[in-house]
């Protein structure tokens, strides 16, 4: 046995070393699928069943990617280099590049990340002369993604009313505009690579003879157009290794289909799906309540998380008076824990909604402690080096009007709105690019200087990077350009200096450790082009693209709470984790309570959320709330009536009264003086239950009430509509 096989478990080396045949592994959280599916390709290398160049796996993010190159590079003495491993962004990228004529586009095609996207959107808008108050850039933007993630051109969508039949309109402009200047989007990339495989059997072929293993990390997070690629490149002589768990799709909002899984099964005969159900994350009463939690969805392929770590201490079960006391509750047991050489590093804060973390960054920051919010603005999206970025993309592509339109005034040299219009009007009449309108255009005084300049700094900034590296050329762009001097003279300008600084060492690894500049040739059939034809700055700047399009963000290297959504949270793990808001309408989301399937997904989420924490988990909840500038008055999230009572320890801390200015918004069946102690009483939710004791009078009285069903619940008397039996 190789030596990297030894420390699998038995239904991890059942799915490793399986046959010659397509499969299904449904892993929980935490039960290692990275382990499985980068083992799974050390094995099929090592014995001999595969070579590099003949594995294609699939992941959605590139640090997965990075992850599982490193680990078969330390199983196995080869190189990693030119494998086929990435996103089905970077794939499809890769792909693309190898046959850009067969597919009608220039071999130094650009990608525009999705704030480019929308600038080219509005650009389009605009020269349609439409409102765009009536069609809205952003709506426009998700109509033309959603129909490229199902695979459907402008044609092929049903125009059912005229808001529509102009959103395919805006849909064709859009693409005409990107085909001119050679700009192709996320989506594009996937549609236009599927396109190329579905109509060049010559290609596909290859490309199916090539690769006769596919391993798909995430199966559950794949959408109609990914699934589509995926069996399109399939066929007798080739096998898909599917890794997923039905039970953390979450990002149906997204595209993502959760019933692939179950699609998969039938379309590749898939007779025994191998269940990863080892658990080594978390304790047993964190996994017990995910298990509780999650058997409650319906369709689920089923399976139960178990742990040979024990037990571990139970949840806490937090009920507060309102999301400030909630607030200070999670911070006090942060300094516990802190006072029990708990990391800070290794403690994070979910919530459902971004707008939840104000209060606790305000009461975080009042007492002093440490805290990052995780998914802030990426390396490749910060404003300054998008701007760098621009000048490289234009010096490559003198077609990227939307480069162009960013820097042709950045920094400042006299182009205004009326010169760009100017502009703007000849390379619409005369069918150009804007740089090549820019010469053709009547310009005077400043604008004409200041558009001399720009082309002049692109012509330079072009011959120079014919000749000398990438990293020497970002230097020179940054010097160039005067984009670093600019910067000087911003009172807040230092971080911005630090990051394009930073620019330049991402060129140098960029150089360093490029993936492609080794590639092997292709098949003499197919040309025998390389990949990017040794080109450095197109393939750097595919490369940021890509990287800015990933929705995952790194954490601070230094020690600070990690503050996110769950959304968020997704493939991370800490040792504690404090999730807060559990209360019906935000967990789950009042948007989901009106059909099965967004409470299914929430219900996910809830899931996922648990499934983070590896030792000690806590649940909040809040009687009333600040959102949206209005106070909520709560119940529990139903999802904590579904938790095992054996895995929780309840606490209601010191509860504060409510007061509220408006006394009369909730009223009682029967006034609050009727309520005694003693007294039985129904509640809609909760059942029967008897009067323990009472706090207050009036609208700011609370009853604790020991329910037959649910146990005690202290509730707020003029919001809980207790009747008297």
């Amino acid at each position: 046995m190789s030596s990297f096989l030894r420390n699998l478990n038995s239904k991890q080396l059942e799915a490793v070393t399986g046959g010659n045949k397509s499969s299904l592994i449904l892993a929980g959280a935490g039960s290692g699928k990275t382990r499985v599916l980068t083992t799974r390709i050390a094995w099929l290398i090592d014995t001999n069943q595969a070579s590099p160049r003949e594995i294609l796996a699939v992941t959605f993010t590139n640090k997965a990617a990075q992850e599982m190159l490193f680990r078969i590079s330390t199983m196995l003495p080869i190189n990693v280099r030119g494998m086929w491993i990435g996103t089905f962004h970077g794939l499809c990228n890769r792909l693309l590049r190898h046959h850009h004529s067969e597919v009608g586009l220039p071999r130094s095609f650009q990608i525009l990340d999705n704030n480019d996207q929308l600038t080219v959107i509005k650009r389009v808008i605009k020269n349609e002369q439409l409102n765009i108050d009536k069609y809205p850039p952003k709506q426009v933007q998700y109509h033309i993604n959603s129909a490229k993630d199902q695979g459907l051109r402008f044609n092929d969508i049903d125009e059912v009313d005229d808001l529509s039949h102009r959103a395919n309109q805006i849909y064709l402009a859009y693409q005409k505009l990107c085909n001119q200047e050679g700009l192709v989007d996320f989506g594009e990339l996937l549609l236009r690579c599927y396109e190329l495989l579905k109509k060049n059997i010559l290609i596909r072929k290859h490309y199916q003879a090539r690769f006769k293993y596919l391993l798909v990390d995430e199966f559950q997070d794949t959408n109609e157009l990914q699934y589509n690629w995926l069996q399109i490149l399939s066929c007798d002589s080739n096998t898909i290794f599917a890794v997923g768990d039905d039970d953390q799709s979450i990002y149906g909002f997204r595209g993502a289909r959760t019933n692939n899984l179950k699609d998969f099964v039938v379309d590749f005969n898939i007779a025994d799906t191998i269940k990863l159900e080892q658990n080594y994350r978390s304790l047993g009463h964190i996994l017990d309540a995910a298990n509780a939690v999650i058997k409650n969805n319906t369709n689920r392929l089923g399976k139960n998380l178990w742990t040979s770590k024990g037990q571990g201490d139970p949840i806490r079960l937090m009920e507060s008076s309102s999301d400030q006391e909630e607030a200070q509750y999670v911070i006090q047991e942060v300094k516990n824990l802190r006072q029990k050489d708990y990391d800070i590093n290794s403690i994070a804060i979910f919530y459902r909604s971004n707008a939840q973390s104000r209060v606790i960054e305000h009461a975080l920051f009042s007492v002093g402690l440490p805290y990052k919010v995780y998914g802030g603005l990426r390396f490749f999206e910060r404003l300054e080096v998008k701007h760098a970025l621009a000048y490289l993309r234009i010096s490559v592509n003198p077609k990227d009007d939307s480069a162009f339109l960013r820097v042709v005034n950045f920094p400042p040299r006299g182009v205004g709105l009326k010169s760009i219009e100017k502009i703007s009007q000849i390379a619409l009449q005369d069918k150009l690019g804007l740089l090549e309108a820019a010469e053709k255009t009547s310009l005077s005084g400043k604008a004409k200087e200041g558009v001399g300049k720009f082309q002049s700094v692109i012509q330079r900034l072009k011959n120079y990077s014919l000749e000398n590296s990438l990293t020497e050329t970002i230097e020179y762009l940054l010097d160039l350009t005067g984009i670093i001097t600019h910067y000087e003279q911003e009172k807040n300008g230092v971080d911005r200096i630090e990051n394009l600084k930073e620019l330049v060492n991402a060129g140098a690894v960029f150089e360093n450790e490029n993936p492609y500049s080794n590639e092997e040739s292709e098949n003499a059939n197919l040309d025998a082009k390389p990949a990017f034809e040794n080109n450095i700055l197109s393939n750097f700047l595919a490369y940021a693209s890509l990287e800015a399009g990933e929705n995952t963000a790194h954490s601070d290297k230094e020690g600070s709470l990690q503050l996110m959504t769950v959304h968020a949270a997704k493939g991370l793990e800490f040792k504690v984790v404090f999730m807060t808001g559990l209360e019906e309408g935000l967990f789950p989301h009042e948007n989901s309570l009106s059909e099965p399937v967004g409470l299914e997904e929430e219900r996910r989420l809830m899931y996922v959320a648990i499934t983070r924490a590896q030792q000690l988990l806590y649940l909040s909840f809040a009687q009333s709330r600040m959102l949206h500038g209005q106070t909520r008055w709560n119940i529990p999230s139903r999802f904590l009536d579904e938790l095992p009572e054996t895995s929780l320890e309840r606490s209601n801390g010191k509860i504060k009264s409510i007061v509220t200015d408006n006394t009369n918004i909730f009223q009682s069946s029967d006034s609050t003086d009727s309520l005694t102690a003693g007294r039985t009483v129904s509640h809609t939710k909760f059942g029967q239950g008897i009067i323990i004791q009472i706090e207050g009078r009036g609208p700011d009285a609370r009853v604790q009430v020991n329910f037959e069903n649910v146990g005690i619940k202290w509730l707020i008397a003029s919001y809980a509509k207790l009747t008297t039996i």
